[in-house]
């Protein structure tokens, strides 16, 4: 499967949303809907906080399979060469014991993340961001 890279502007998703479309394979179909929340809850925040105001930063995207635990599984990386940030350990953690009128807008991101794919991890490699996420076959 093709990599490719975009500019770090919000504009730049319709193109990162066809490309998941076009070229999620056949046996996981069924998690596309669940690539593309996690593409969005990701790029949004690459596009919004990686690189700093002025500066045309870019995106990859890459899907590929991968073998995990004995089975074929869907690996969805996201590179930036923004500001080193590792959104698993960074990112504030939801209270979810609030109701929702007394929540803060957002913050639900990461959670969306992990309850939608199998597994998620982080790497800082050579001055990049690198995020990968697992999702297995339903």
């Amino acid at each position: 499967m093709p990599t490719i890279t975009v500019p770090a502007a919000l504009d730049s998703l319709a193109t990162i949303r066809d490309y998941i479309e076009r070229e999620v394979p056949t046996d996981f179909r069924n998690q596309t809907s669940n690539v593309l929340l996690v593409a969005e809850e990701l790029l949004v925040n690459v596009f919004s906080y990686a690189y700093p105001a002025g500066y045309a930063g870019s995106a990859q995207v890459d899907l590929a399979l991968v073998q995990d635990d004995g089975e074929e599984k869907l690996l969805f990386t996201v590179k930036d060469w923004g500001a080193p940030f590792n959104p698993f350990e960074e990112a504030p953690v939801p209270d979810l014991t609030l109701n929702v009128d007394s929540r803060p807008i957002g913050g639900l991101g990461v959670f969306l993340i992990q309850q939608v794919s199998e597994k998620q991890s982080y790497q800082y490699v050579d001055d990049t961001n690198c995020i990968y996420i697992v999702f297995k076959k339903k």
